[in-house]
């Protein structure tokens, strides 16, 4: 698993990386976006694939058709003005290529891959964050349960969307999910007949990313890769799936007072 994560904020352009040997973030002088298209250096990402031209990391991963969602993650709240807008691009395609990382091959021959984005000014405050598409079966999902300012006050926002063979399951604040159970480590949801039960076991602390606060790459989150997963999702009590991965992808920043500092 290897992560790449393009940017630019007030405080300039960069390129992170992250693997489950560590993360790094690396300066870049000019990043520009045309036609779906993202450049940085040396670099160049785009929905056929990424070339990475970087210090101790160099390589080329080349993707097939993306799997994108049916409609927009944010549903309604698109339209209105958001601290930070997500957005899936693909919940799984397959990958040829390889990427080296200070001399360590990754093959990526057969994977499968995932991309996303996210636009605006900061993150939220808190937040849990969990993607996998490494199942025993064809299944993607991704989460994001979030305190979210809106007009003046907060909520708990919850999207989520499953792609299992081929069918789109979509949960989410504004098709009326309920919150049954949120700790690091469980979450239940339930939606009219659905229920989705998430069983979370990271190994580490995580490596450490930078992430935007009031436009500014300042704030410091940790991102753990390769966490055990078991994803149950049930529709009428009838059980649609029952997987479990040890190659997830987790984050979970606590809500804390303003002014004390997130530690980990």
């Amino acid at each position: 698993m290897v992560a790449f994560i393009p940017g630019r904020a007030q405080s300039g352009a960069f390129v992170q990386i992250i693997s489950p040997e560590g993360s790094r973030q690396c300066k870049v002088s000019h990043l520009s976006v045309r036609g779906g298209v993202i450049r940085a250096d040396g670099c160049r990402f785009s929905r056929r694939g990424c070339r990475i031209r970087l210090p101790g990391v160099h390589g080329e991963i080349r993707y097939a058709p993306f799997s994108p969602l049916g409609s927009d993650i944010m549903g309604p709240f698109r339209f209105f003005p958001m601290e930070c807008r997500h957005g899936v691009l693909s919940m799984a395609h397959r990958l040829q290529g390889s990427v080296t990382v200070d001399g360590r091959l990754y093959d990526f021959r057969g994977g499968t891959g995932y991309a996303e984005t996210d636009s605006g000014t900061s993150f939220p405050r808190s937040y849990l964050w969990v993607q996998c598409n490494d199942f025993p079966q064809p299944c993607s999902l991704m989460l994001s349960i979030a305190r979210i300012p809106f007009c003046g006050l907060a909520f708990r926002g919850c999207i989520c969307a499953i792609l299992y063979r081929g069918k789109e399951y979509r949960l989410a604040t504004y098709r009326g999910v309920g919150i049954r159970i949120f700790t690091p480590q469980h979450i239940r949801l339930t939606q009219g007949p659905l229920t989705l039960e998430l069983d979370i076991a990271p190994t580490r602390a995580g490596h450490p990313l930078r992430a935007p606060e009031q436009g500014k790459m300042s704030y410091t989150i940790r991102e753990s890769c390769n966490v055990h997963l078991r994803a149950k999702l049930t529709q009428r009590g009838k059980t649609v799936f029952d997987l479990q991965s040890d190659h997830g992808v987790y984050e979970f920043v606590p809500d804390i007072p303003h002014g004390q500092q997130n530690l980990f």
